[in-house]
């Protein structure tokens, strides 16, 4: 079986390196494919959690890149990568820093003018990382001032990069069926960070599908920017987002399915019939609800009025009530007054989901909202988003009870501790700690004798435990079920 990460191991690599990743599935799809993109071209890459501090590089063997895939769905995001660039440049002032991604592109007034960052590659130009690193280094790029600047009209690019979505030291595989979005929500920047919507073509997500099984991916996570605004036309028939995932069923064998961020009007009764008939598909939901007060999703020019919201909660709680229900939720929107908040709470207080990752309104440059009047305070901002956050853990916490005891097929994503005591009654060998995830996205941790990353294995769920450090939410305790 081939290996799940590109080699890194050529002696004639020219550059040392590390990709830091922030913000959603896509960026992650993205980070896999420069990796994959990288290995041909005789690079090493590594992924480095995008939050860390960054190592002390010592040996000079080869110059250091650090690769920034940056987020820009809030400017603080873009402002964190910003201060990671100068915990590198303090670290390792000899490295080069590449900014890439959407805060490339969007967020250039941050970025653009930053001593540190020595080279800006917006998504416009991500195809081009390669030669623009070279041009760095060989002193035919100026890598000063705008010199330093690759950007473009986004809406311009028509191109899909492909072939991605195995980022290194994972187990679970993306799949990227479109890129772009064509909604334009009110708070949104997305669609000036990544262009109009624009799908890959069925037939090659499908052998994608079967390409990443051969690899040795066990689950692939159906992604994109907007995966509802898929659309294929081929022959005069049209494809969309069922379409496609009823062909991935039925021309494909990948144990694992798991589809990512759908709006409440988008996840249609014919998906979830495909979710009843067929164990393939994970039950895990991810909805991004942003409101549950109809004022506030008209504002936000959303799609859908809190009726829908309702209403999907109780259809999937109804067919589908094992299922994992995450939900997007943004709070002091303009104009949402604390009428309107409590009716959001008190709807959310009284229908079935499982957790919420909530974030307080950040005005972004470009957008519609920036003109809407009554700009709710900061400080009102987050007192909401705290409350929603306890409301959230507190119902994470009384479904996880109801899980505790039980049995369910966890997938070993990685081993996340080095050796450790054996198990009292036991010989004694090697006993380590390793991640896994159950198919309605529990996370469980079990220590075991070896466990292979990408196999599936029955876990008995022992305790939860309780986040400590603000996290949203927890993790399971197991042991392996035999």
């Amino acid at each position: 079986m081939d290996s799940l990460k590109p080699n890194t191991d050529s002696v004639d690599s020219r550059y040392d390196i590390v990709m830091h990743t922030w913000g959603c599935k896509v960026n992650t799809y993205d980070t896999g494919l420069l990796q994959a993109r990288f290995a041909k071209s005789n690079l090493e890459a590594q992924a480095e959690n995008a939050s860390a501090k960054p190592r002390v590089h010592i040996s000079s063997a080869k110059p250091r890149v650090h690769i920034l895939n940056t987020c820009a769905v809030t400017e603080e995001a873009s402002r964190e990568a910003a201060r990671q660039i100068r915990r590198i440049k303090s670290k390792e002032p000899l490295s080069k820093v590449v900014v890439t991604g959407c805060g490339a592109q969007v967020d250039g007034g941050i970025f653009d003018a930053m001593p540190g960052a020595d080279l800006i590659v917006a998504n416009s130009h991500k195809g081009e990382i390669e030669g623009l690193i070279d041009r760095l280094f060989n002193g035919t790029l100026n890598a000063s001032g705008s010199g330093k600047v690759f950007r473009s009209n986004i809406f311009r690019k028509e191109e899909l990069e492909e072939g991605g979505g195995l980022e290194n030291d994972h187990t679970r595989a993306f799949l990227k069926i479109q890129d772009g979005c064509n909604s334009f929500c009110s708070y949104c920047v997305i669609p000036f960070a990544r262009g109009k919507s624009r799908s890959i073509p069925a037939d090659r997500l499908v052998s994608r599908v079967n390409e990443l099984e051969r690899l040795g991916a066990r689950e692939v996570v159906i992604t994109g920017v907007h995966i509802a605004d898929y659309e294929e036309v081929s022959n005069g028939k049209i494809r969309h987002l069922d379409d496609l995932v009823e062909l991935i069923l039925e021309k494909t064998t990948i144990p694992r399915i798991r589809i990512s961020s759908l709006e409440p009007v988008e996840l249609s009764s014919r998906l979830i019939a495909m979710y009843e008939k067929n164990a393939r598909l994970c039950r895990h939901f991810h909805l991004s609800i942003q409101s549950a007060q109809t004022g506030t999703l008209q504002r936000m020019r959303r799609r859908y009025t809190a009726e829908d919201v309702e209403r999907i909660f109780n259809e999937i709680k109804t067919k589908l009530p094992d299922a994992f229900v995450g939900l997007d939720l943004i709070v002091g929107f303009p104009g949402e007054t604390e009428a309107e908040f409590q009716e959001t709470y008190a709807r959310l207080y009284s229908t079935p989901w499982t957790r919420i990752h909530v974030f307080p309104y950040s005005e972004r440059p470009g957008t519609k909202a920036l003109k809407l009047e009554d700009s709710v305070p900061v400080a009102i901002r987050a007192r909401r988003a705290a409350l929603i956050r306890e409301l959230s853990q507190a119902r994470v916490s009384e479904l996880a009870e109801h899980v505790i005891g039980r049995e369910a097929k966890g997938l070993v994503l990685r081993k996340s501790s080095e050796k450790s005591a054996a198990k009292p009654g036991r010989d004694i060998q090697d006993f380590s700690e390793f991640q896994l995830l159950t198919r309605n996205y529990w996370p469980v941790r079990v220590r075991s004798a070896p466990l292979e990353p990408g196999a599936e294995i029955n876990v008995k769920m022992l305790r939860f435990i309780k986040p400590t450090n603000g996290r949203m939410d927890g993790w399971f305790e197991g042991e392996v079920a035999f």
